[in-house]
C-alpha cells in the first residue's frame, strides 16, 4: 500500500502525469484527507500540533484494563490455587509495579500508543517487573516458590503484546485511510524534495502525509505535490535572516503551512538550506508554534546504528557500520542450530505424514533439492518438501512469457507445475520446513532474505549483492511482508534493509510476525 503522490497533493492541484503513484485510483484517498483536513486544523488550536487527539480514546482505558486485569487475575489466581498466604497483597503489589514500570516508559502516552507491536518492548518492561520484583522479594522475605510466582507473571507480557498489537493494527488500518496522520510540509531544494515525497509515498507506517512542498532554488518540482511556495536560491540577507529580522524565508514557510493547514515543517537541507539560513528558519518556525522535523539524508539506516555528538559547534551523526562479526553474530548462529535441531525433533511426526501425502499425490521423491547462493554467494544444496511436478525445473523455460514478477525472479500465481498437495504445502509455508536442516548445518539462518538461484546472482548489480552479506534465512522480512506480492525492488529494499541492521531483537520480532504471516497467506504461491 502507498501514499500516492496524487493522494497527497489533494489541496492543489492534481499529481503531474508520470509522478509517482500517480495513475491509480486514488478517489478515496483524497476524499480520506479532505475529510480529516478540519480535524486536524482543529487538532492543532487544542494544543496538539502532533495529531494524537485523532487517535481513537479507546486506545489508552483498553490497554490500561488488560494491563491491570493481564496481571492481577494470573497472580491472584496461582497464588489462592497454591494456598499461599497474602495473595492479596502479592497481588497489588505486582499489579501496582507493572503498571508503575509501565506508565515511567510511558506505555500510556498518546504519541505512544498504537505505534508499536510492542513485542520487544513488553518483554524489555516485564524484565524489568521482574528485577524489581526481586528487589521487594528480598526485603521483605516473602518466600513464594518461584515456579509460582513466574506462572502468575507469564500472561502478563503476552496479554500487553497482544493489546498492543491489535492497537497497531487498528492505527495502520486508519492511517491508510490517511486517518491519525500529520499533514507536512516539506521545505528543501527540488531533489530532496523529490526523494522525502517519494520515501514518504511508498509507505503508510508512519504519520506523515505531504500536503504541500516549498523548493528552494530554480529546481524544478517533481513530486506531484502542491508547490505552497518558493524561497530563493540565495538568502535574503548576509545573514539568511533578511532585512525585517523574520526573514522572508520563515515568513513564506509559515505562510505556507498556515495556509494549507500543515501540522508539521520537514525540512530536508542541501548546500541552498544550511548553516545560519537553516537555523533562521528553524527559528521563525518553532517562533510560529509550529513542530520542525529534519530530514538526515540518510537512507535504511536503523536509529540504534546512529549516535549525535558536537564538534566545534557542529552536529554530527556516527553512523556505526553493520554487524557483521562479533559476539552477536556468534549468538545467532547458536540460536539457529539450537533452534533447528529442536524444531527437527519436535516436527518429526508432522515432517513424516507431509513426506507420506506427498509420495501419495503424486509420482516423485518427497523432497526436492536445489543449489543455492548461500553467504557471500557460496554455494548450498537447499532442502524443501517437493510441491511440483517431477521436470518442473525443465518445463520453466516454456513458461518464462507469463512471468509475473519484475528483476531476476519467476513467479506465476497459477502455476501448472505446481501439484494440488503443493498448493497446501506453499499457502501455508510447510513445503520450507525441511531447510531446518540447512540451518543445523549452518548454512541457513532462522531469519534473513531468501536464498537465490545462482542464475538470478549472475544478473545481480552491485546493490543487490550486498543481501548475500547476510546467510540466507528460513524466513525473513520478505515472508512477512507480502512475499510474492512485492515487486523486485521492494523485495529488495527489504532484503538490504534487514542485511544492513539486523540484530536479534530484530530476528525475534520477524519471527513472532512470520506466524501471523504465514496463518493470512497473503503472497504465498
Amino acid at each position: 500500500m502507498r501514499r500516492d503522490s496524487a493522494f497527497v497533493s489533494e489541496v492543489g492541484r492534481p499529481a503531474e502525469p508520470g509522478a509517482a503513484g500517480s495513475g491509480r485510483d486514488t478517489a478515496p484517498e483524497r476524499h480520506a484527507v479532505r475529510g480529516n483536513r478540519e480535524s486536524h486544523r482543529e487538532s492543532s488550536r487544542d494544543g496538539d500540533p502532533y495529531g494524537n487527539r485523532d487517535k481513537a480514546g479507546w486506545y489508552g482505558p483498553v490497554a490500561l484494563a488488560v494491563d491491570t486485569a493481564g496481571i492481577a487475575l494470573p497472580v491472584a489466581l496461582c497464588f489462592h490455587r497454591a494456598g499461599l498466604p497474602h495473595a492479596g497483597a502479592a497481588t497489588a503489589t505486582a499489579t501496582v509495579m507493572w503498571l508503575a514500570v509501565l506508565a515511567t516508559h510511558r506505555r500510556y502516552g498518546r504519541r505512544w500508543l498504537g505505534e508499536s507491536r510492542g513485542v520487544l518492548t513488553a518483554l524489555h518492561d516485564w524484565l524489568t517487573l521482574l528485577g524489581l520484583l526481586a528487589v521487594v522479594r528480598g526485603l521483605t522475605g516473602e518466600d513464594s516458590p518461584p515456579a509460582v510466582a513466574l506462572l502468575a507473571l507469564a500472561p502478563a507480557p503476552l496479554l500487553t503484546t497482544v493489546c498492543r498489537a491489535l492497537t497497531h493494527r487498528h492505527l495502520t488500518g486508519q492511517r491508510r485511510e490517511a486517518h491519525v496522520v500529520q499533514r507536512a510540509l516539506v521545505v528543501g531544494e527540488g531533489s530532496a524534495v523529490d526523494r522525502v515525497v517519494e520515501q514518504l509515498a511508498s509507505r503508510t507506517d508512519h504519520p506523515y502525509v505531504v500536503i504541500g512542498a516549498v523548493p528552494v532554488g530554480p529546481g524544478a518540482n517533481r513530486s506531484g505535490v502542491p508547490e505552497a511556495g518558493r524561497l530563493e536560491a540565495a538568502p535574503p540577507g548576509p545573514d539568511g535572516s533578511g532585512p525585517d529580522g523574520g526573514g522572508p524565508d520563515g515568513t513564506a514557510v509559515v505562510s505556507a503551512a498556515r495556509q494549507h493547514a500543515a501540522d508539521t515543517v520537514l525540512v530536508a537541507p542541501g548546500s541552498l538550506l544550511c548553516g545560519q539560513r537553516l537555523r533562521t528558519l528553524t527559528w521563525a518556525v518553532q517562533d510560529a508554534g509550529l513542530p520542525l522535523v529534519i530530514s538526515s539524508g540518510l537512507a535504511d539506516v536503523a536509529l540504534r546504528r546512529v549516535r549525535p555528538s558536537t564538534a566545534a559547534g557542529l552536529h554530527l551523526l556516527h553512523v556505526d557500520p553493520p554487524l557483521r562479526r562479533g559476539p552477536q553474530l556468534a549468538l545467532k548462529s547458536a540460536l539457529d542450530r539450537t533452534g533447528a535441531v529442536l524444531g527437527l525433533v519436535l516436527l518429526a511426526p508432522l515432517l513424516a505424514l507431509i513426506a507420506l501425502v506427498i509420495r501419495l499425490d503424486s509420482p516423485g521423491p518427497a523432497l526436492y533439492r536445489q543449489t543455492r547462493a548461500g553467504h557471500r554467494g557460496a554455494p548450498f544444496t537447499m532442502w524443501k518438501f517437493r510441491s511440483m511436478v517431477v521436470d518442473a525445473d525443465r518445463l520453466r523455460p516454456q513458461l518464462a512469457a507469463a512471468n509475473e514478477v519484475d528483476g531476476p525472479l519467476f513467479k506465476m500465481r497459477a502455476d501448472p507445475r505446481i501439484t494440488r498437495v503443493g498448493r497446501v504445502l506453499r499457502r501455508t509455508s510447510l513445503d520450507e520446513l525441511p531447510q531446518l536442516v540447512n540451518v543445523a548445518r549452518g548454512q541457513m539462518s532462522l531469519v534473513g532474505p531468501r536464498p537465490p538461484l545462482p542464475d538470478e546472482v549472475a544478473a545481480y548489480g552491485s546493490t543487490a549483492l550486498r543481501r548475500l552479506l547476510v546467510k540466507p534465512g528460513l524466513t525473513g522480512p520478505w515472508q512477512v511482508s507480502g512475499r510474492s506480492d512485492l515487486s523486485w525492488d521492494e523485495s529488495l529494499a527489504l532484503d538490504l534493509r534487514y542485511a544492513d541492521n539486523w540484530s536479534l531483537t530484530t530476528d525475534l520480532d520477524l519471527l513472532a510476525r512470520t506466524v501471523r504471516a504465514v496463518v493470512d497467506g497473503r503472497g504465498a504461491y
